[in-house]
């Protein structure tokens, strides 16, 4: 794209040492780069898009496209509902089945469970293809998802499945109240960004931790990696009954599953702190520069600078407040 072979440019521009003028003169080309990106993409959002290889499989070539933005975000704000709502009914049933020892019960439990992520995983590609900026390896956590909640779904009623029951049932009312967690923190967050122009209108919550969700981090990192280690005890916990002798192929499959869950979502999670410790860094130092611009009479540091400007502010208040007197 023309866009982006104009960076180097600009970035050469700088590395030259430019007069004043031409500085300025460069940072309105850059403003003005970025704004027409936001325009084409704009545009790009408004026309049709073939469906995923996915989407295929299931619908066919029925078009999935949504033209008008309110539509998009009332389909995304669907989706987010639909996982607030079966997130409270996985929570019932999950507690419900820690009391009451009813098959039905359990397999009731699994279904849904199966279903849920099925609808995600679709859910999710339609608003793939509507510009939701979902991808890698949170999508594939909900394909995993599915085939481990099939595979509990089909799991024999053996003397292992009842010494794996209990943990299973805590795991899920747990998850479930770490979800609704997410879902609060994360939809706040990225309604005040939208507000603010900062995030796009078709992301979304995922059962993680993105860049953007930075503020607030110490409140949410700890119920995340809970459930981490969470899933690393499930998968230890089913490698160990997996030399039961009644264990089935179920057994060691799902510690399998659960192991890449845990690892999948550890790595992914833990690689974006020190990415985002990074771009604070630099946005710490890219404010102390503008400061600096702003306020070129003090030479040492803005926060000098801040501070005599909040003195000279009270000071000056202050005689007002004396002559009024």
């Amino acid at each position: 794209m023309i866009f982006n072979s104009t960076a180097p440019v600009t970035t050469k521009l700088r590395r030259s040492k430019p007069s004043p003028e031409t500085e300025k003169e460069i940072e309105r080309l850059e403003k003005d780069i970025l704004r027409r990106k936001a325009q084409l993409y704009d545009m790009e959002q408004v026309l049709p898009k073939k469906n995923g290889m996915y989407l295929k499989i299931i619908l066919g070539d029925v078009n999935v496209s949504i033209l008008n933005k309110n539509d998009k975000f009332r389909y995304k704000d669907e989706y987010e509902k639909f996982k607030l709502v079966l997130s409270g009914i996985g929570f019932v049933l999950s507690v419900c089945n820690l009391f009451i020892s009813v098959r039905v019960l359990e397999l009731s439990f699994m279904f849904l469970l199966v279903w849920y992520y099925c609808t995600l995983t679709i859910r999710e590609s339609i608003l793939k293809v509507n510009g939701s900026r979902i991808k890698g390896w949170w999508r594939l956590h909900h394909f995993i998802s599915t085939v481990v909640s099939g595979v509990l779904l089909i799991w024999p009623n053996t003397a292992v499945w009842y010494e794996f029951r209990g943990q299973l049932m805590w795991f899920n009312v747990y998850v479930s109240f770490v979800q609704y967690l997410q879902f609060r923190y994360q939809r706040g967050v990225l309604y005040r960004l939208k507000a603010l122009g900062e995030r796009h209108n078709m992301d979304i919550t995922i059962e993680g931790f993105h860049s953007w969700m930075w503020r607030g981090l110490s409140f949410l990192l700890p119920f995340l990696y809970t459930v981490y280690m969470f899933q690393l005890y499930n998968a230890y916990t089913l490698y160990q009954l997996s030399y039961h002798p009644d264990a089935t192929w179920q057994v060691p499959f799902l510690a399998l599953m659960f192991f890449v869950l845990f690892l999948g979502n550890i790595v992914t999670t833990s690689m974006v702190i020190p990415q985002k410790l990074h771009e604070r860094m630099k946005l710490t130092y890219q404010l102390g520069l503008d400061r600096i611009r702003k306020y070129p009479t003090s030479p040492v540091n803005t926060h000098n600078t801040v501070v005599s400007e909040e003195t000279n502010t009270a000071s000056s208040d202050s005689n007002k407040l004396n002559k009024s007197e």
